[in-house]
């Protein structure tokens, strides 16, 4: 079932950006901008979890709690239901030495939904039938609603998971060796390499529309490349003041079709003025045509 949702969260993804009528060429070239984009989206999410803080709509210790250990995201899951346990009404089921069984209502849409949270005394540990928690990774509301009961503030270090951390990148990742591999990379440097990667591809995906646009985008990225290099390299000593052995030859400009004024748009009666005075073909005379000739009007 896991599997299966994860493929079709896949495919609804990438339908986005990939249709059938795609070329080979198109598909991995749009393939890599839904990657870039995605890359991107974590990039600013990892941004925002780091640098900013959310905002709580319940006042409580344990929402304060995990809107600092959660991500955005999670944490906005995880509002959702604390505020639904609020709704939620508890009812002692069975008690013995080893758990004790409660029966949690809520009460939605005309409609009453029991579930059933078992807490074992030995282990502290609550478990619910919603299997919320198994699933997603999250505390359920009928487990939140027996923490109310009980007055637990803060939650348990047990029922939070790293991977839904702010946190959960940082750590140690080992090889096949067990050797530690450490990341020097910058998340600064991670988001401008991101934004130059995508508007790399947009350009790149306009350019291979016509042939001109890709000699002109060739020509652009070599000589983009060589700047490039200067700039890596730093300043010679020719360029500080030294003399150079080699001889360099300046080129002509390349030449560039000027467009020119452009012409100025004549209207019907000028054009007409311009192919000559037009003479009537009936007698020859000035100022109307064959159809408005006197000769044929006067003629029965």
């Amino acid at each position: 079932m896991s599997s299966s949702q994860r493929a079709e969260g896949s495919h609804g993804f990438f339908k986005q950006y990939i249709s059938r009528r795609n070329s080979l060429m198109d598909f991995i070239i749009r393939f890599e901008r839904a990657l870039s984009h995605q890359r991107q989206k974590e990039l600013v999410a990892d941004h925002v979890d780091a640098f900013e803080v959310a905002q709580c709509i319940l006042p409580m210790p344990m929402n304060k709690q995990m809107a600092t250990l959660y991500t955005r995201t999670m944490f906005q899951k995880f509002e959702q239901e604390l505020i639904q346990s609020t709704a939620c009404f508890l009812e002692l089921k069975t008690e013995d030495t080893s758990k004790v069984v409660f029966n949690v209502s809520e009460r939605k849409n005309w409609k009453t939904r029991v579930a059933e949270v078992v807490y074992v005394k030995d282990s502290d540990h609550a478990s619910c039938s919603c299997k919320r928690f198994e699933f997603v990774g999250i505390i359920c509301k009928h487990i939140l609603a027996l923490f109310r009961r009980d007055q637990i503030e803060y939650m348990p270090d047990k029922y939070i998971l790293k991977r839904w951390k702010k946190t959960a990148k940082s750590g140690l990742v080992s090889d096949a060796n067990g050797n530690e591999i450490k990341d020097s990379a910058d998340p600064g440097l991670l988001i401008k390499r991101s934004t130059m990667s995508r508007l790399a591809s947009d350009v790149v995906e306009d350019a291979l529309m016509s042939e001109e646009g890709c000699e002109l985008l060739s020509e652009t990225l070599k000589s983009l490349q060589e700047k490039l290099k200067l700039l890596k390299d730093g300043p010679s000593n020719n360029e500080v003041g030294g003399s150079n052995s080699e001889t360099q030859y300046m080129k002509y400009p390349k030449r560039v079709r000027c467009k020119g004024r452009s012409k100025r748009v004549t209207g019907a009666k000028e054009k007409a003025m311009k192919r000559g005075i037009r003479h009537c073909r009936e007698c020859g005379h000035i100022g109307h045509d064959r159809r408005q000739c006197p000769r044929n009007l006067n003629t029965p």
